[in-house]
């Protein structure tokens, strides 16, 4: 393996970097945007208990905003209950967004090396080639081995950047889905929970 890595050249160094850091983004989105993790069950059906028997007090709302990025949500308008359903949806939809930014945490990361790691080969290619026709000018094309080291460089850093590319756009198309999945989810629970406790929906939130 390191043979291979020192025939590619000096570009397998930011390659391999880029690699380890799509790794690390994919193990972390994976353990972070777990669907039990985000939108855990039950909860909004635990809240709406504890409010109709008059027992939800602040350290109640305390829980629910630490347990999860849902329960930070429904803890927005579990604060200002008592106001108005537009002030309810108000605080609910700015604690939304930094929630939202939280779940798309390193995502643009993922996908910018998505797009250069590609680029980073093609480099490598261009790079192989120059070397190659400068050992055509100097030594000509009597002996293929002094060709072979030049085209040897293109096509790994050209392997190397695509086999990182891919799987790095793969997981980004992937999270970036799973994210609006679970945000669509989150809106879903907030607005019935804010329906419910303004009266303006029957009590369905098991």
């Amino acid at each position: 393996m390191f043979e291979l890595v020192k025939a590619g050249g000096w570009l397998m160094l930011p390659i391999i970097a880029c690699s380890v850091v799509a790794m690390a983004i994919i193990v972390e989105r994976l353990w972070m945007l777990r669907r039990s993790r985000v939108v855990p069950n039950n909860l909004l059906a635990q809240v709406w208990h504890m409010h109709s028997k008059g027992k939800l007090s602040s350290a109640h709302i305390s829980t629910v905003r630490d347990g999860s990025p849902l329960g930070r949500i429904l803890a927005a308008g579990l604060v200002n209950r008592r106001h108005s359903r537009e002030v309810m949806k108000e605080s609910i939809e700015d604690v939304g967004h930094q929630v939202v930014a939280e779940l798309e945490c390193y995502l643009n990361t993922l996908g910018t090396i998505a797009s250069i790691t590609p680029l980073l080969g093609l480099l490598g290619t261009v790079i192989g080639m120059i070397k190659v026709f400068a050992a055509i000018t100097t030594a000509g094309v009597g002996d293929p081995t002094v060709l072979a080291g030049g085209i040897s460089e293109a096509l790994i850093t050209t392997a190397a950047g695509l086999s990182v590319a891919i799987p790095s756009f793969m997981s980004h198309r992937y999270f970036t889905g799973r994210v609006d999945q679970l945000v669509m989810k989150m809106e879903e629970e907030a607005l019935k929970m804010v329906e419910v406790m303004q009266g303006e929906r029957e009590q369905a939130v098991e």
